[in-house]
């Protein structure tokens, strides 16, 4: 690891945070009898793969994955799902995603299900940046970081979970 790098979550965190993640998106759809859980990838989806998880571990709730493909580059007309959106419509979801940053991928994802009838649409994020660029907002998050436009987060999900400073 280079020493210009901070570790900001450890493994141990990341799993109580997303635990925590997890049990807001229960309490607010407690009385649902399924949800869609999107994640945008790669490690938003992996997100989304363990807030499944832990919501039916908790809770009697059936929870349809979704996976949200997109060139985070040049996302304008590039999104896609891995589920139709007959599977997702007129259900809660929420979109997730690691790193909440310039907010451009989680924008674009939130338009791309506008498009069908939701009955409750929220974002979560393991890690929320102040440095958006547009108006878009994390309903769940892990944790809430001040850094400068010139730092980098980086999540790395694994046998070791990190969430990194650059």
């Amino acid at each position: 690891m280079q020493t210009d790098s901070n570790i900001i979550l450890t493994h141990e965190q990341i799993q109580h945070k997303i635990k925590r993640i997890a049990y807001q998106i229960y309490e607010t759809n407690v009385n649902e009898k399924e949800i869609v859980i999107a994640g945008i990838a790669t490690n938003g989806y992996i997100l989304a793969q363990r807030l499944k998880n832990i919501v039916e571990d908790i809770s009697d709730i059936k929870v349809i994955l979704c996976e949200v493909i997109m060139n985070k580059k040049s996302p304008q007309n590039t999104v896609k799902t891995s589920i139709k959106a007959e599977e997702y419509s007129n259900k809660p979801l929420v979109l997730a995603d690691d790193v909440l940053s310039s907010g451009t991928a989680l924008i674009y994802g939130v338009n791309h299900f506008l498009n069908v009838p939701l009955t409750r649409f929220k974002t979560a994020v393991l890690v929320n940046r102040n440095h958006k660029k547009y108006p878009i907002k994390a309903d769940f998050k892990g944790i809430s970081l001040s850094t400068s436009l010139h730092e980098h987060v980086e999540v790395t999900f694994g046998e070791e979970d990190l969430a990194i400073l650059k």
